[in-house]
């Protein structure tokens, strides 16, 4: 059986270790074999230690045998992103620069999640810095999509999507700033949430210890998995108030809807640009079938639309334009190219458009406040392209802004902090299709609902074995 528990979801394999059906050291092994099987196609996984994760796993055994209390993922494996602070281990960023920052202790996401019982068994690729949306780095190289080796993964938690959709990890922790926990998850077929902004706790010591006010407003880290219930329990390990995030919220999570209908808006083709006609299907089909669940579905989007995803635009680069000094220093040629991009897609403006915007960002945040209360979630794609090319974004000024286009339907949520579930429900030119379920801020139990009821309907689509050129 050994051979077939790296398809078993967290929980599922928590609660065979609970139950002493399976040992934790068999579970590890199986995931670490896994590892060596499909990793050297994909590179997914950039950084791992195997004595270490055996030795944890044999004291997550002890500690079944003698009978005490366990946590929820107890002697699961689970991976990590190389910008989230892991003791012993550097804070990459995906960057030579950084290649020996080594952390002495664990940001508060590990901490939680060593205390729920996991254990961590590898340390994933993501672009230079996380800044952009195809996992392509200076350090680590390119990871490539299980579905298609000629496509991107997503970004920048782009080494989780590939890792946890070849069976390499049942549970993942990455980050978001402009959909990068939510790209990965459509362009890999698994699930995951951004959380409301505030709900998880950050901090590093790995410097810059201070971020911009654009990742203060927009940045959070997160769990992603191949069932909604793993992305769950992920969620509610790492939540809550940490003394050390001063901006960390002492948030009680629930389902808003509270067991009724659920009252779903749906924008199959978000407004801004184009929608591929298999994108807009798939998303029209998940719309159908939560009415076939018992959802009162209306078609509906904030007229704040397309100005959402101009102000995440304006606050974001405006800072990046700041901080580029710092930035030329550390990327690589690719992430320079790309920056180089976004100054000519994004028009510079001045002082005053900049504090206007952060202004009207309180504006179109009362809209979607009040839209998100008359609808328990807002369901839309998560790119409204398939995945593109590898290196595509990086051709020219016109695939770059192309790139922004595909990308507008998470944008929103990353502006105005509020959560949004990720959850397979097709296919389009042969990729898979996510389903994106934006909520009010601190609903992130009813997006997950939402995508629950979306998951039982269309079942689970990975793991899988990586398709080879």
């Amino acid at each position: 059986m050994s051979n077939e528990l790296w398809r078993k979801g967290a929980l599922e394999l928590a609660g065979m270790i609970a139950r002493k059906e399976v040992s934790s050291r068999e579970v590890v092994s199986a995931h670490l074999a896994r590892i060596d099987e499909v990793n050297p196609h994909l590179n997914a996984i950039v950084r791992r230690w195997d004595d270490t994760a055996l030795a944890d796993a044999d004291e997550a055994d002890k500690a079944v045998a003698a009978g005490g209390a366990l946590g929820a993922l107890h002697g699961v494996p689970v991976t990590i992103k190389e910008n989230i602070d892991m003791a012993g281990t550097p804070t990459t960023q995906a960057v030579a620069f950084l290649a020996d920052a080594v952390s002495a202790t664990d940001a508060p996401l590990v901490e939680r999640v060593r205390a729920a019982g996991a254990i961590p068994i590898g340390r994933t690729n993501l672009p230079d810095l996380g800044l952009r949306v195809t996992t392509e780095s200076s350090l680590h190289g390119i990871t490539h999509n299980p579905w298609h080796p000629g496509r991107t993964a997503g970004g920048s938690s782009g080494g989780e999507g590939s890792a946890l959709a070849s069976g390499m990890s049942p549970l993942g922790f990455g980050n978001d700033i402009g959909g990068s926990l939510r790209n990965p998850a459509t362009c890999c077929g698994i699930s995951s949430i951004k959380p409301s902004q505030g709900v998880v706790p950050w901090a590093t010591e790995i410097p810059p210890q201070d971020p911009g006010m654009a990742a203060q407003l927009m940045l959070t880290d997160g769990p992603m998995a191949r069932h909604v219930a793993d992305v769950r329990a992920g969620l509610l390990t790492i939540a809550g108030q940490h003394e050390r995030d001063p901006r960390s919220l002492p948030v009680v999570l629930g389902d808003q809807a509270g067991g009724r209908a659920l009252r779903v808006a749906v924008c199959t083709a978000p407004p801004g640009g184009s929608t591929h006609a298999g994108v807009a299907a798939a998303i029209q089909g998940a719309a159908d079938a939560l009415a076939n669940a018992g959802a009162q579905v209306t078609e509906a989007v904030p007229p704040s639309f397309q100005r959402a995803v101009e102000l995440w635009g304006l606050i974001l680069n405006e800072e990046l334009r700041v901080q580029r000094p710092l930035l030329d220093m550390v990327m690589g040629d690719d992430g320079k190219r790309f920056l180089d991009f976004a100054e000519d897609v994004f028009p510079r403006v001045d002082l005053a458009a900049v504090m206007t915007g952060f202004a009207e960002r309180n504006a179109v945040d009362r809209e979607w406040h009040e839209f998100l209360t008359e609808y328990d979630v807002l369901l839309l794609p998560t790119w409204a392209q398939p995945p593109f090319e590898l290196g595509w974004d990086l051709l020219s000024v016109e695939t770059a802004s192309a790139v922004l286009e595909q990308l507008r339907p998470v944008l929103p949520a990353n502006l105005l902090g509020l959560p949004a579930a990720i959850v397979p429900v097709g296919m389009a030119d042969g990729m898979p299709v996510g389903a994106q379920l934006v909520g009010r801020r601190f609903a992130d139990l009813t997006c997950l609902a939402a995508a629950e009821q979306l998951e039982q309907a269309f079942g689970t689509i990975t793991p899988i074995d990586p398709v080879l050129a």
